[in-house]
This record gives structure tokens, C-alpha cells and sequence, in this order.
């Protein structure tokens, strides 16, 4: 069964190359993103993911929000793109990854070397652009996972995308539950776990549902990055019941 699942997969990503690479260069934003939103519900429910979105912002979705959320699995990023299609900016490891990280590129992945400020200050100003020119940007502010009910510091310097680019930030939280509600451990990707044994882990797991939270926007007109990080953090936390 486990084989079967993993070839599955394995024809589920070349597919998803193969539209990278011939039907992409010849789409629009709308059909992309409605490409990117089909794909990657398929690859969960391969996964035996199910996904349950939850409303709590308030009024209209700005369709520009620079997206941020709570960090637990690679998941993540295909759990948001059934709901909003993004560009995303993740640790530069994952282009290494077998198929994904290539596909992840030629989806409009932004890849940031951690730990190197000259590479923050290039990725920012690409944000700016991206914003700029209609592209929906999403980042995990604690810039790597962390196991489900628990929530690391949130690093502010991408916030000041948001705020030169005159858009609010829109914060999500996602967690992965079991059959009676519970965190299910199987999505946790922390440590020096691989990509491989995460999916494994998850493919041998009883089914999960994804729960995703829309949060209420977070203006940033006049506002600092570290303030709107500490904001974006609150809500999160809040939202995920936990505390210092």
C-alpha cells in the first residue's frame, strides 16, 4: 500500500512538472492559480488530507494582504494554495528536494539563504516588486517548523515588504487534526527528519483534516515591522491557545 501511495505521488509530481514546464510559460495569473489550487488538493487528498477552512477575518479579503501563518509542515504551503495560490518565500534547502523543490521553483517559490542579511535585503526588494505587480506573497515568519502547539519568534524583517508595498498583512494558522480533534503528530516535520520519511509518516497515519484559519487583517500604514510581527505573532497564538 505504502508503494502504491508513493508512486502516486511520483506520478502526481511529474504531472505537476510537466505543467510547470509546457503549460505555464503559456497561462495567465487566473490560470495558474487555478492550476496551483487543483494540484495541490489533489496532492493532499493522495495524502489523505482533508482540508476545513474557517473564516474569523473581518470585511473584505484584500486580495493583495501579504499572507503569514504558523509553520508545521511542508504541507503548509499546499494546505494555503487551496485557498489562496501564493507565492511563497521558503528556506533555500527546499529546492534540493527530489521534484518538489524544482517544482516549487517554477511555481514562483522565492528561496532565501537563512542567515545571510544580503539575501534578506535581495528577497525583500523582490517582494516589494512582486506586491507591486499584483502577486499574492506568503512567508512563515518563524522561518522553520515547529511542533504543533508550540510557536517560535517571529523574525520581522519581511514585514517591511508589506509596509513599503502599502498592504496589510492577513496572518492564518494551520494545524493538522486527528479524528477526535486532536493535534495529529504525524504532521509534525521538525528535526532532522527528511522530506521522504515526513511523507512516509504521513502516508502510514490514519487520515488528518488540515484546519485553516483565516485571521483578521493587520494594517500597516505607519507602523514598524517588529510591531507588526508582535501583532501577527499575538493572533496567532491566540488563536492556537497557547502562551509564553
Amino acid at each position: 500500500m505504502i508503494v502504491w501511495h508513493f508512486f502516486r505521488i511520483f506520478l502526481h509530481l511529474t504531472a505537476g512538472l510537466l505543467t510547470c514546464a509546457l503549460i505555464f510559460p503559456f497561462s495567465s495569473d487566473a490560470r495558474r492559480d487555478y492550476l496551483v489550487r487543483r494540484w495541490s488538493v489533489k496532492l493532499l487528498a493522495i495524502c489523505t488530507v482533508d482540508v476545513a477552512f474557517k473564516d474569523k477575518s473581518e470585511g473584505a479579503v484584500n486580495p493583495s494582504a501579504m499572507i503569514v501563518s504558523n509553520h508545521v509542515s511542508w504541507l503548509d504551503i499546499f494546505v494555503i494554495n487551496t485557498l489562496h495560490p501564493c507565492h511563497f518565500v521558503a528556506k533555500s534547502d527546499i529546492r534540493n528536494w527530489p521534484l518538489l523543490g524544482w517544482l516549487c521553483e517554477k511555481a514562483g517559490t522565492i528561496f532565501l539563504v537563512r542567515g545571510r542579511q544580503r539575501d534578506v535585503r535581495r528577497i525583500y526588494e523582490g517582494l516589494v516588486h512582486q506586491i507591486e505587480a499584483g502577486k499574492r506573497i506568503a512567508f512563515f515568519p518563524e522561518g522553520t517548523t515547529a511542533a504543533q502547539g508550540n510557536l517560535l519568534s517571529f523574525h520581522a524583517n519581511l514585514f517591511e515588504a508589506a509596509i513599503e508595498a502599502h498592504v496589510p498583512v492577513q496572518p492564518f494558522v494551520v494545524r493538522y487534526l486527528d479524528a477526535q480533534g486532536q493535534f495529529h503528530a504525524a504532521a509534525d516535520f521538525i528535526g532532522d527528519m527528511t522530506f521522504v520519511e515526513s511523507m512516509r509518516v504521513i502516508l502510514l497515519a490514519p487520515r488528518m483534516t488540515a484546519e485553516l484559519v483565516r485571521l483578521p487583517a493587520i494594517p500597516t500604514e505607519g507602523a514598524h515591522r517588529r510591531e507588526v510581527a508582535q501583532v501577527a505573532r499575538a493572533a496567532v497564538m491566540k488563536e492556537l491557545g497557547i502562551s509564553e
